[in-house]
């Protein structure tokens, strides 16, 4: 069997980057069962309402969506069950020492394959309010219309 090498995107949560500011990223392994593995590599999954809580000393990736393996048995798995992710223990108090900061949340971001193993990037990320979602979308314009603007001069297109 060839031993797969190369990272594979499975899902993007983009509502993340809108609605928080991302202090802090991190790659965690996560477990999961067979059949969640075999709906992951068909490409199917939704991080939108995902979550990450500190419980006991571990993380867990709450709210995640896998759906159930369509040539699987009874043996599925439920589809919106908590996981456990993989970090170290020392991340782990890095991580609950920044959580104690007011507002702040972890969240993911991707979940993907990486060498054949299914990876998540976790995010440390604040809150957005309502002004600065704006201020943000307004900045992204500009930066888009500079680009822009730069192209076209550089193409000659002087109109």
């Amino acid at each position: 069997m060839v031993k797969e090498t190369g990272q594979k995107l499975i899902a993007q949560n983009k509502k993340a980057r809108h609605d928080y500011s991302i202090l802090d990223t991190y790659e965690c392994g996560i477990v999961l069962t067979g059949t969640e593995v075999k709906s992951l590599r068909a490409g199917r999954a939704s991080l939108v309402d995902g979550f990450v809580m500190i419980e006991n000393g571990e993380l867990w990736m709450h709210g995640v969506h896998i759906p159930e393996y369509t040539e699987g048995t009874w043996t599925n798995h439920t589809p919106r069950r908590k996981r456990k992710l993989l970090v170290h223990r020392e991340e782990i108090r890095k991580l609950s020492g920044k959580m104690k900061d007011s507002g702040t949340t972890l969240v993911p971001l991707q979940l993907y394959f990486k060498d054949g193993r299914a990876k998540v990037e976790i995010a440390l990320a604040k809150g957005k309010k309502a002004h600065d979602k704006r201020d943000s979308l307004m900045e992204a314009q500009a930066v888009r219309e500079i680009n822009r603007e730069m192209s076209r001069r550089q193409s000659g297109k002087d109109f």
